[in-house]
């Protein structure tokens, strides 16, 4: 059974970073696109970055050019830099994966940013 732990959130200030993780259990993780949703107080949860199992990357217009979605199959691990983050980028953060047409989400991790 494939299992997903989300960690590397926080606080942080307007303008700075952070590298979020996604780790997962099994051994389909290199055959299978993984995407990063967030989900803001109050508010319906929504993708952000995808990644295929090629390494094709796909992103919401609102974080373009500032969080870049990567993976590193040898450790299972799929990964989210965020830079330039601004307050409206709170929310806690998802990683999902599909297996046999199943979607499965980690526990999510919390990104506040604020001064």
């Amino acid at each position: 059974q494939v299992q997903l732990v989300e960690s590397g959130g926080g606080l942080v200030q307007p303008g700075g970073s952070l590298r979020l993780s996604c780790a997962a259990s099994g051994s389909i993780f290199s055959r299978k696109d993984m995407e990063w949703y967030r989900q803001a107080p109050g508010k319906q949860r929504d993708l952000v970055a995808t990644i295929t199992s090629g390494g094709s990357t796909m992103y919401t217009d609102s974080v373009k050019g500032r969080f870049t979605i990567s993976r590193d199959n040898a450790k299972n691990t799929v990964y989210l830099q965020m830079n330039s983050l601004k307050p409206e980028d709170t929310a806690v953060y998802y990683c999902k994966v599909a297996v046999w047409g199943v979607d499965i989400w980690g526990k999510g991790t919390l990104v506040t940013v604020s001064s």
